[in-house]
């Protein structure tokens, strides 16, 4: 994801700890103790959490929350390791495509009737399906971001290109022409960062229909990559291969490694998460003009797969009543406005949304508050054995065929046959 705070090891020794104690971290005089882990990592987000525990302390004498600092590095298997040993904090900050093998497992607390009615009909319905497995709800979805075209403003206006909008967005062939007509020597129309291609492929290919994982009547999942899931990752690879209009040197980056080049005048466009506007802010050369623009639109317009950042409850926890009633607090309008404006990211709470903080020219935030509403659950929400298929089965894929080492057909052959064996194993 992005830059982290702690190790995994320090964090799973840190949260051991902490929460030895049990029950007994609970206090003599009755006062309950609730650990909070949070994943918050930009200064802003974990001031604005911190702070929000700090006035649930103060206002509430008989639950105190306890703030423990989080990473975003290993967080999968630390939180399994936790969860084994009993020692999971009672809240626990992560995003939601990872709940799916949790909530399965019987480590995460179902939610349906520990939330209170205000805040399940705030948030809207497309996002609490990416918290729900079966019959139960895992997880709250809170904070979520969209991917979106950061370009250099400065050179698509003198290029003459039209610019696009949430109303009239490009289409991906159009994408895919102006990128051609921005390079030449030296220069690239975009930069794909596609270190970890799988989750920006399958999120910005809900755009063009493609949904890749299929469940069939009997409730299993099967791989098919089909002419809707091509349209993206075909865009890539021939601008990489054929247009010479995206760099080839990127593909194995991270988002905040092509910020430089950026800067530096080597790409007109970058597609990133809309939280790195923060990043840029902090990083651009005095005078840089930058802009954003959606991502490209396919035949179901601008939807586009997310994969918020959710809060849930700890099975274990003896208190999952209390941890539900400071959730309440933690994602109240106001606060959940907080925290959108602490991460640079968009709240999933309607009231919040409305905000006028998030509609303001400034940084483009008007921009990304417009895709809200197109905002998706990501195709692989719940698909048991997605992080293995992902990590030995798509990234590879995706990444020889975005270089050109192979061609789609065996793109095609690996994702299905490859990855059907491995999702096979998860669903007997």
């Amino acid at each position: 994801m992005r830059t982290r705070l702690l190790t995994a090891p320090v964090l799973a020794l840190a949260l051991l700890l902490a929460g030895c104690s049990g029950d007994e971290g609970d206090t003599a005089d009755g006062r309950i103790t609730l650990r909070f882990e949070s994943l918050a990592w930009q200064e802003e987000s974990v001031e604005a959490n911190k702070e929000l525990v700090k006035e649930w302390n103060a206002a509430h004498r008989d639950v105190k929350v306890e703030y423990v600092q989080g990473s975003w590095d290993g967080v999968h298997d630390q939180l399994l390791t936790s969860f084994e040993g009993g020692e999971a904090p009672d809240i626990i900050h992560d995003a939601s495509d990872d709940l799916a093998d949790f909530a399965y497992g019987g480590y995460l607390a179902d939610l349906t009737d520990l939330l209170p009615g205000r805040l399940k009909s705030d948030i809207p319905q497309r996002s609490w399906e990416t918290t729900t497995f079966g019959d139960g709800i895992y997880g709250v979805p809170f904070l979520q971001e969209p991917r979106v075209l950061i370009a250099n403003a400065k050179w698509l206006k003198e290029a003459g290109v039209r610019i696009p909008t949430p109303e009239r967005p490009w289409s991906w062939a159009e994408f895919r022409e102006i990128t051609e007509r921005l390079s030449g020597d030296g220069k690239y129309g975009v930069a794909w960062p596609l270190k970890e291609p799988v989750s920006a492929t399958l999120n910005l290919s809900l755009s063009s229909g493609g949904q890749l994982f299929h469940r069939g009547a009997d409730g299993k999942v099967t791989v098919r990559f089909e002419a809707a899931d091509e349209v993206m990752p075909r865009t890539v690879h021939d601008q990489v291969n054929a247009d010479d209009s995206a760099s080839p040197t990127t593909l194995g980056s991270g988002g905040s490694d092509t910020l430089p080049g950026f800067f530096g005048g080597r790409y007109a466009m970058v597609p990133l998460g809309f939280s790195y506007r923060q990043q840029i802010v902090q990083q651009a050369p005095k005078g840089f003009d930058w802009q954003v623009l959606p991502a490209p639109a396919g035949a179901d317009g601008l939807a586009q797969g997310v994969s918020p950042q959710t809060l849930s409850i700890a099975e274990d926890s003896p208190h999952q009543r209390e941890a539900a009633r400071f959730i309440d607090f933690l994602l109240r309008p106001e606060n959940m406005v907080r925290l959108a404006l602490g991460d640079w990211m968009l709240p999933t709470g309607a009231e919040a949304l409305r905000d006028p903080a998030l509609h303001t020219a400034e940084n483009d935030w008007a921009t990304g508050t417009a895709l809200a509403e197109h905002l998706r659950s990501a195709p692989a929400q719940s698909v048991r054995g997605y992080p293995e298929w992902k990590d030995k089965v798509a990234t590879p894929a995706f990444q020889e065929y975005y270089s050109g080492a192979i061609d789609g057909d065996e793109l095609r052959e690996r994702l299905e046959e490859d990855g059907n064996l491995v999702l096979a194993r998860y669903q007997r």
